[in-house]
């Protein structure tokens, strides 16, 4: 069984992230998949107990995109732009924001990714597209919706389930 986790809109809320880091590390997943809205670069600190590797995008909440790109970079992790397209265990994985409703359909819908990796709305959400897996997995952060939640998603069965924090 591979297990990825997935977190989405931390907002700078570190007890959150440190929370959410300790259960990834306890679900023993191998790989964490950031959507976006890190927002400031020191939100890289508790990212670094992280036993697994971290690969992210950008949100639009990001002012030092740079900067932020090289925190994590100095914990060997990556922050791939706007857009990722990986493969694990040959799923493709797409990971995208989701502020541009269009975009995201059409990386949904152009059928490419078995799995797709959103965020944004701060509302956790897991559906199946046409046969395309999209996992929403909230807001890690508790600002808007008052839940701290992760996704996990289980590549050999391409389920996924909301965990709250």
């Amino acid at each position: 069984m591979v297990v990825i986790g997935c977190i989405a809109d931390t907002h700078d809320h570190m007890d959150a992230i440190e929370a959410a880091v300790k259960r990834f590390n306890s679900e023993k997943v191998a790989l964490v998949l950031h959507a976006g809205d890190y927002v400031s670069p020191f939100v890289t600190k508790p990212f670094e107990k992280l036993k697994a590797k971290l690969i992210g995008v950008f949100g639009n909440n990001e002012a030092e995109k740079e900067l932020i790109k090289n925190r994590f970079e100095e914990i060997g992790a990556e922050i791939r732009g706007k857009l990722a397209d990986l493969t694990v265990e040959n799923r493709r994985i797409a990971i995208y924001h989701g502020e541009n409703n269009l975009l995201l359909d059409i990386i949904i819908r152009s059928k490419l990714f078995d799995v797709v990796v959103t965020g944004h709305t701060h509302w956790p959400k897991i559906e199946k597209i046409d046969g395309v897996l999209v996992v929403n997995p909230g807001e890690a952060c508790g600002w808007l919706t008052g839940k701290k939640t992760i996704a996990l998603i289980d590549l050999n069965k391409l389920e996924a389930e909301i965990i709250e924090l």
